[in-house]
């Protein structure tokens, strides 16, 4: 069945249960969980970390709202520690403070955590390990998905509370389903724009290497620089185009598109598939994760505050 975007639809509901993936995403067998912190209810500091293949970012929630934001490289952990050894003493008088971090880059999160608690004294809590992430999944046995495209979906489908579709344009482009129930379908996975421009140039022997950026308005690449920009660029937003139809004629609707990543504004700006742009949804993704963590606690009758000795 064909679907033209933007028709209206009744989304239809998933044929399958929500299946979770690998034991992977359930909160290990140790103290050292999210529950054993003090927080309070009334006053809650959340500092988020999202590090990915090759940056990171890092966010500041007061009370559930994303107060601030920034982007680093991974080649420089100084100012991410500056950053963030400023937010937590911001909140030094209130007693919540928490660290989230998620992580698809595991030598950097290493490295950083041990940091951290060396600074600030204070527990690093890690998002899949130590806090579940609130998606369902409908995913081969053992799979083993990165955190940032679960935390993305989950984000996504509580913003939106329906089927989206969301692509995450970084140092790969991830497309990924989430249908009308809020289970993850997986996706696809391809090379982003820089690694694309970077592949050229190393494995050719006139191609110049070049910074990924929108090419000229012109369709016609008429030097070396342009035509290369032209085709990655292009060839990413007509790979999503191609994605997003295929999953909304097996699913039967249209789905909304949400990107996010440090390439998307540049790829996706102004692109009439795409109906937002967040660029902190893995963020917002690590908050939820640690709201419905706390809240499963306080469901099972455990104090926020509760140690487990």
């Amino acid at each position: 069945m064909k679907i033209s975007h933007g028709r209206q639809v009744v989304f239809k509901m998933a044929a399958k249960p929500p299946v979770r993936g690998s034991g992977r995403l359930l909160r290990k067998g140790c103290p050292n969980h999210l529950h054993s912190t003090p927080m309070s209810t009334d006053q809650t500091h959340l500092v988020a970390i999202s590090i990915g293949n090759t940056r990171t970012q890092v966010g500041h929630f007061v009370d559930g709202e994303l107060s601030q934001s920034e982007r680093f490289s991974n080649s420089d952990l100084v100012p991410i520690v500056q950053s963030i050894t400023k937010w937590w003493a911001s909140a030094a008088d209130d007693a919540g403070r928490i660290i989230l971090l998620a992580s698809v880059n595991d030598p950097v999160a290493d490295r950083l955590s041990s940091t951290l608690k060396d600074q600030l004294s204070a527990e690093v809590f890690r998002v899949g390990d130590d806090v579940p992430i609130p998606i369902g999944q409908q995913l081969d046995p053992e799979t083993m998905t990165g955190a940032d495209r679960l935390l993305n979906a989950a984000a996504a489908f509580d913003r939106v509370k329906q089927a989206c579709v969301i692509v995450d344009a970084g140092t790969a482009v991830t497309v990924d389903f989430v249908d009308g129930q809020g289970t993850f379908h997986g996706g696809a996975i391809a090379p982003g724009a820089a690694m694309q421009l970077q592949a050229l140039h190393e494995h050719t022997a006139a191609l110049p290497e070049l910074a990924f950026r929108a090419p000229d308005q012109e369709p016609f690449g008429r030097n070396t620089s342009q035509a290369m920009l032209q085709g990655v660029f292009h060839g990413i937003r007509g790979m999503v185009q191609r994605l997003v139809e295929q999953y909304a004629e097996h699913y039967g609707a249209f789905p909304l598109v949400i990107a996010t990543g440090g390439d998307a504004a540049v790829l996706f700006e102004n692109e009439q598939l795409i109906d937002r742009i967040v660029p902190d949804l893995t963020l917002l993704g690590i908050a939820i994760a640690g709201k419905h963590a706390l809240a499963d606690d306080r469901s099972k009758g455990g104090r926020p505050d509760q140690n487990n000795q």
